[in-house]
């Protein structure tokens, strides 16, 4: 910068805003953020928010001040997206647009307080109308749940009482914890005997104390309790290193897991909550029928069929979601997730942030996330992220398969169930022994490949909710074909099988046959009713095999699937809600060696089959809480 340039810009009066803009166009972004910072004894960014509507509104897309730049750069400012990814001012610098939301707070530095406001009053009226109306009255719980989340976070916006309170809290929890770890529990043996004792009450507790109904004898509940205990033994003798186990995260996350169980198959409050998730999500999927009809007709947008159920569900769907990733509405529920079970299960933040995503984007996009530290997690850390998502099933083919008249509660609720869960199982079968590099943050990192994503960027809404249609074209069609594919793979082996047992005098020798006997003391350690056991199994052996897809299918319009009662159900239900199959496996090498850059197909190889077995440990005993938890099943089962 020149000096006669410095000159004038250091005795610019405040309110010469032309004469300001015209030095502007003439220096660089750093000279220019620090001559502001001097000139209005101010940081410029507050500056600019207040002074900035002064300018033609072509100049204000041109302003190369640091912070915004980094804003624009990150999608950050309250939601992604929506700026150019590249400007070239007058002087040649390359700079980024300011986004949509960067150049409201710009032109309207009051924006927020009025759309809070705005918010505030909708919620309220909203909220009031249930509450006075008679015929609404009765659906109080959660919208009154809704609206006291907004309204308190809303208030905090403004009044800074709940920080000290919470200020005050942590003070409280860690002179409490101090004292226990310091005066009462002082070697780690006895904390971790206490909170395995906290574990086994609980469960004991909330297993055996409630009545017996038709469908939840305690003997029954006994045999899903042993089986719990049977997997997480069978986890400890088979770990790869034993002694390197920390069993704060195990212990943590099955506790977890086992309260999730209690509050929704326990509780209304728990229900009535699941109940509006599930009922979102089928409403969501009748929206994309209408899409269906419109191509066809009403008519076939209601057959029960794969073609015109899961797959429009889910390309409609992972658009849907696309819309809410450009605002970072997705990116910022993942971060919330990703720091509670940070905190509370002590995983590094790679793995809090894949197994807090992996229910609602999947393994792959889950994945995606962190994939600038993908060739630098540990063994350990590669592990978790399989088993994460082995473990459940993604938001894109939950809506699918409540299409199929599955119970929506016992969806959702085995979904959340494995995140605690995925996390317990893998560190037991595999723990940590190395440092991570994401160890004590939670963050989604920027990528290598930032500059060609940011072109790729979409730069409104319109054109995020293309990108996301095509996308969602892309995964509907690769479901179908490998559905395909892998269907007619097994009933090649099938054939073969059953022409060799033709031989035997076992005509019906199939994948699905050896493995149902298998799996039968499986079944049995479920807590599924005797008679029962082999059908269930069989659900189980098909879920492997091929998919999760094949095994609901069965379970709702095949007999004698679809005759069982409602505890086998429900036990087969949540049994067969994870991705731990076959076709899941080469889905999982192939996303992770392209993330990886076939860097760590190694490690990834030596793995995953081990963290395919975790992931359905995994849904096998969240099967088996429920057996343990259930009791009025008139709501789950039809």
């Amino acid at each position: 910068m020149s000096t006669p340039q410095a000159h004038q810009l250091q005795h610019a009066e405040p309110n010469n805003i032309s004469s300001t803009a015209s030095i502007i166009e003439a220096v660089s972004d750093s000279e220019l953020v620090e001559k502001t910072k001097d000139m209005y004894n101010r940081p410029a960014k507050i500056d600019l928010e207040m002074n900035k509507e002064k300018l033609p509104f072509g100049e204000q897309d041109q302003v190369t001040i640091r912070e915004l730049s980094k804003e624009s750069t990150s999608g950050g400012g309250g939601g992604g997206g929506g700026g150019n990814s590249e400007y070239n001012s007058n002087d040649g610098a390359v700079t980024p647009h300011l986004s949509f939301w960067q150049r409201m707070k710009i032109r309207f530095p009051w924006y927020k307080i009025a759309f809070h406001i705005f918010l505030g009053c909708f919620f309220t009226s909203w909220w009031l109308s249930i509450v006075i109306q008679e015929k609404h009255r009765h659906q109080w719980l959660i919208p009154t749940v809704i609206w006291g989340m907004i309204m308190v976070r809303l208030i905090t916006f403004y009044c800074r009482i709940l920080n000290w309170i919470l200020k005050y809290a942590k003070l409280v929890w860690d002179y409490a914890t101090d004292f226990i770890y310091i005066k009462v529990l002082k070697q780690r043996y006895q904390r971790l005997l206490a909170g395995a004792a906290i574990l086994i009450s609980v469960v004991l507790l909330g297993t055996f104390i409630p009545a017996e109904t038709e469908f939840s004898k305690r003997k029954d509940r006994a045999v899903s309790f042993f089986g719990c205990i049977v997997a997480v033994f069978g986890l400890f003798v088979t770990s790869k290193n034993p002694s390197k186990i920390q069993w704060n995260t195990v212990i943590g996350g099955l506790l977890m897991q086992f309260i999730v169980a209690i509050f929704v198959l326990r509780t209304k409050c728990g229900y009535d909550i699941f109940n509006f998730i599930s009922t979102l999500a089928r409403e969501l999927l009748g929206f994309s029928k209408d899409g269906v009809a419109f191509l066809l007709n009403q008519e076939i947008a209601h057959f029960p069929y794969f073609f015109f159920t899961v797959l429009p569900a889910v390309a409609f769907f992972v658009a849907f979601v696309h819309i809410w990733y450009y605002f970072g509405v997705i990116q910022w529920a993942i971060r919330k997730f990703a720091f509670f079970f940070f905190w509370t299960l002590r995983v590094s933040g790679a793995e809090a942030m894949t197994a807090a995503a992996s229910p609602f984007i999947g393994i792959g996009e889950s994945a995606i996330l962190i994939k600038d530290l993908m060739p630098y997690l540990t063994k350990a850390e590669l592990h978790q992220i399989m088993t994460s998502g082995f473990s459940t099933i993604s938001g894109a083919v939950l809506v699918g398969y409540i299409g199929l008249g599955l119970s929506p509660q016992a969806l959702v609720s085995s979904c959340v169930m494995s995140i605690p869960a995925s996390l317990a199982v893998s560190k037991l079968r595999y723990p940590e022994t190395e440092i991570p590099v994401s160890s004590g943050k939670v963050m989604i990192p920027k990528c290598e490949q930032a500059e060609s994503d940011e072109k790729n960027k979409p730069h409104n809404v319109l054109q995020a909710f293309s990108d996301g249609a095509t996308l969602g074209l892309r995964i509907a069609g690769t479901m179908m074909i490998q559905c395909m594919c892998i269907i007619g793979l097994v009933a090649l082996c099938n054939g073969i099988l059953t022409w060799f047992g033709n031989y035997w005098n076992i005509h019906q020798l199939t994948l699905e046959l050896m493995l149902s006997y298998l799996f039968y003391p499986i079944g049995f350690l479920l807590g599924t009713p005797r008679n029962e056991i082999l059908i269930v199994t069989k659900l189980i052996a098909y879920k492997f095999i091929q998919n999760e897809y094949v095994a609901y299918n069965l379970l709702m319009t095949s007999a004698p699937y679809n005759e069982m009662s409602s505890r086998g159900k429900l036990i087969a239900t949540y049994a067969c809600c994870g991705f731990a199959n076959l076709g899941s496996l080469g889905i999982t090498l192939g996303v992770l060696n392209t993330l990886t850059n076939n860097s760590r197909t190694k490690d990834i190889t030596s793995s995953i089959m081990s963290s395919l077995f975790c992931g359905g440990i995994t849904t096998l005993i969240s099967a088996a809480i429920s057996g343990m938890v259930m009791h009025d099943l008139s709501k789950f089962i039809q």
